[in-house]
This record gives structure tokens, sequence and C-alpha cells, in this order.
């Protein structure tokens, strides 16, 4: 099946050389069969708490990719917050896409402070609530690694890869891999339409923290500070 805008952006973001990838809120594995068909980790987990859709998906990963040994992918069916990466010493990629910025911050949260030893590489597309999601990442001292943005269906996407190591390890100072609380890359446009992208994306986040303000000031207070200092 073809993948859309946003599932081929994550894909081609997404580089060879982790030994476990795990695709989380999968839905219907469309990504994470992407990942298995160009061999992308030895080990593709498929990962969702609807137990029909996993038992779906799971028959679908049997008679397409037939299971070898050791098997390339395995169908979890758990809350993501308990993915149990501890079980692999090697740094993990999570991807979580395609739900709130809400849930994703309570997941990303967890799985970092059940992990504390690992170094987990993430890759986040959050619905909304981009501003809390990335100042949660800030909280956390995850670092970047890419960001970009993207629209497909008169919606559009923030995709973030961070990492988050480890208690016993130390970050470097290089201030390019510091997360910003609005993007600093998702800004820098090359092409006419790339301007045209970033400008409505940017004047829709703005119209909706001003509408925030109306009935909430303090809350939207640092947001709109954050996306009025915005430069393209």
């Amino acid at each position: 099946m073809k993948l859309g805008q946003r599932l081929t952006q994550l894909n081609d973001m997404i580089p060879t050389g982790y030994t476990h990838i795990w695709d989380c809120c999968c839905d219907h594995g469309l990504l994470g069969a992407a990942l298995l068909s160009r061999q992308a980790a030895p080990t593709i987990h498929f990962v969702d708490i609807v137990p029909n859709l996993m038992q779906q998906l799971e028959h679908k990963l049997e008679r397409f990719y037939p299971l070898q040994n050791p098997p390339q992918w395995q169908v979890h069916c758990m809350n993501v917050a308990q993915i149990p990466l501890s079980d692999c010493p090697e740094t993990p990629l999570v991807i979580i896409a395609g739900v709130g910025g809400d849930l994703m911050i309570e997941l990303v949260n967890s799985i970092c402070h059940n992990n504390p030893e690992l170094q987990i590489d993430f890759i986040l597309c959050p619905v909304h609530h981009q501003h809390e999601l990335r100042q949660k990442l800030i909280e956390l001292d995850c670092r970047l690694i890419d960001e970009t943005l993207l629209e497909e269906n008169r919606r559009f996407y923030e995709i973030l890869y961070v990492s988050h190591l480890s208690k016993a390890s130390s970050h470097d100072n290089d201030p390019s891999t510091l997360i910003s609380a609005v993007g600093n890359k998702l800004w820098q446009v090359n092409t006419q339409q790339q301007l045209d992208i970033a400008q409505r994306y940017l004047n829709k986040v703005l119209r909706h923290y001003q509408k925030i303000s109306l009935s909430n000031p303090q809350k939207a207070a640092q947001a709109l500070q954050d996306y009025r200092m915005v430069r393209f």
C-alpha cells in the first residue's frame, strides 16, 4: 500500500543502523511494513493497545512477511509506555505518530523514566500540542537530531527526531542539538513552497494561542511570546 506524504517523510528520516525499531500506536502498521520492506533494522516491533487491530495486523504480517529465525518482526498488544526496551542494550528507535501531544508527552515521559540507563532515540509526530511536547523534551534534556514541517490533506505536521541519553552519558555542548520550544530547522526554508507552508503554519499556531489567551492568558502567554519571535 502506498504511503501518504507524512508516513513517507517519517520513513525517509529513519536511517539504517538500529537493531530494534518500535513502531508505536502503529494502527494498521503501514510505516512498520515499509521499514520491513527496506530492511531498516533486524527487528521491527509493532505496538498498539487495540487487540482487534493487532490481530489483523499479525495475520497480514504472517502472510506478506513470513517469520524467519531470528524473527524480523514482533507484534505487541500493550500500553506503549510499558514497551520492554531494557531487554535489548542497543539504542532503540521509538516512533510515536498520529496521537495528540498530551498523550505523547505521557508516553515519552514514561518511557524515559522507565529506562533511565538507556539511550533512546525518538521520532515523534504529534497531531497537536507541539509547543507543550517540545517543552517536555527540553525538560527531559533530550537533544535534537532533525526536525521538519510538512502539510498533508490541509493539516500541518511537525516531525521531531530526538535522542534521550542515559543518566551515565553526558551531553555535548553543540548548540545545534538544543531543542527549541517552537522549532529551529522548521523555519529554514529553501523554496517558495516551503515558505508558504511555514507562513501558513505559523499564522495558524498564532491564531490558536490567541484564541486560548482569551480564556486562559497565563497558559498562552509563553507560547505566543515564543512564536512571535520566529523569523524566516
